[in-house]
């Protein structure tokens, strides 16, 4: 199984709930958390910028990756959303082998 943890970030946790609810329900994804409550530090056009956000956490298959940030990238209200995926090595075959399964 090629499994990636994709890692958004929003402008709050009503965003993150409407964009980790479509990726569940498109099945991009088959699960998502959220995380209340980040505070971010980042470059934005030539100045460090602050701001409280929202994390948002997938899980889903590599090839589906593509689709997924597509679709963030059309709720999102960022110009510039961060969302990256990083592989899944190991874990739990059988939480694995589910989340291959509940994705398309």
């Amino acid at each position: 199984m090629d499994l990636r943890l994709v890692y958004i970030t929003t402008k709050d946790v009503d965003e993150a709930r409407r964009i980790g609810q479509a990726l569940v329900e498109e099945r991009l994804v088959a699960c998502v958390n959220i995380i209340d409550g980040l505070e971010s530090r980042y470059w934005w056009e030539g100045k460090i910028v602050g701001s409280r956000e929202a994390l948002l956490m997938a899980k889903t298959k590599a090839a589906l990756v593509p689709l997924v940030v597509d679709k963030v990238k059309s709720l999102h209200g960022y110009e510039c959303p961060c969302v990256t995926a990083l592989p899944i090595l190991e874990g739990n075959g059988d939480f694995l082998a589910w989340v291959a399964g509940e994705t398309r």
